[in-house]
């Protein structure tokens, strides 16, 4: 007998409204002419347990999560992978047939394809990795450089202590490396990540000092609005091959699309137009 039942799955955050994986959810939808919906979902802190545990009753076979409920949600779910349990947060819940809850984490996936895709010549063994922020996006972002092979890692956050809890658990791949030094730290780096939100639009200025950055070392900015920030303009005029961090949000959004819908999708020149549109 065909089962009737359409998958739904959305994305719970709070606020939620700016969030563009709707977009995003809603191309793919089409283009692979999927049965399904994805819907955006405001939930208040409090509010979070209850809401997660009704939607598998309302036909949800998974959702994705953003802020701030990342790391509440490992404590909700039954059962979480390897690298959610590191990274200690969880941006993906699939809804399973025996009832059970089950957390991931795929910002560092998201991260490593974009990276890839971006800029092709990258490879873990071009030399070390310098990382600016040392939130739950830096979490995810370290343990996929130390995963994929990176040997080192340059680590700065406006507060030390921060930093130095990640180094605490990621080991000695890690050197933490003061604020007001930020900018040195990128003469020896061949990768750069700013996984802060400065330069985001609203939030305060990005200003560590540039001039550092060599030519041809790969910067990458997972902050997607806007989608040039300065360290972006900067980086590509100094020479620098540059990532924007809109990709790492089409590539996080994968594996959980082909496991509720039933198809893999692509990430294209097509996917950030929908999404940016």
């Amino acid at each position: 007998m065909t089962d009737l039942n359409i998958p739904l799955a959305g994305v719970i955050g709070n606020p939620i409204a700016q969030s563009r994986s709707p977009q995003l959810f809603r191309h793919w939808l089409k283009t692979y002419d999927r049965a399904g919906f994805y819907i955006p979902i405001h939930v208040t802190e409090a509010n979070l347990a209850d809401v997660i545990r009704t939607l598998p009753k309302m036909g949800f076979v998974g959702c994705n999560v953003t802020a701030p409920h990342k790391v509440d949600v490992l404590e909700i779910a039954d059962l979480a992978t390897d690298r959610a349990t590191l990274i200690g947060a969880a941006n993906t819940l699939i809804f399973r047939k025996d009832g059970k809850i089950h957390a991931d984490n795929t910002d560092g996936y998201g991260f490593i394809a974009n990276l890839k895709q971006g800029a092709p010549g990258w490879a873990p063994s071009i030399g070390p990795a310098a990382v600016l922020g040392a939130g739950g996006a830096a979490r995810a972002v370290i343990a996929s450089l130390i995963d994929v092979g990176v040997q080192e890692i340059f680590l700065s956050n406006r507060t030390r202590p921060k930093a130095e809890a990640l180094k605490s658990s990621f080991g000695t791949k890690i050197t933490v490396v003061d604020w007001v030094q930020a900018g040195n730290m990128l003469e020896d780096a061949a990768t750069v990540i700013n996984t802060t939100s400065l330069g985001m639009t609203g939030k305060p200025e990005f200003r560590v000092p540039l001039d550092g950055l060599r030519r041809g070392t790969v910067v990458t900015d997972l902050v997607y609005s806007p989608l040039r920030t300065r360290l972006l303009i900067e980086a590509e005029a100094a020479g620098c091959v540059v990532v924007d961090g809109l990709g790492m949000l089409l590539h996080q959004a994968v594996p959980g699309f082909e496991r509720w819908f039933g198809v893999r999708p692509e990430v294209d020149v097509d996917t950030r137009a929908a999404v940016l549109a």
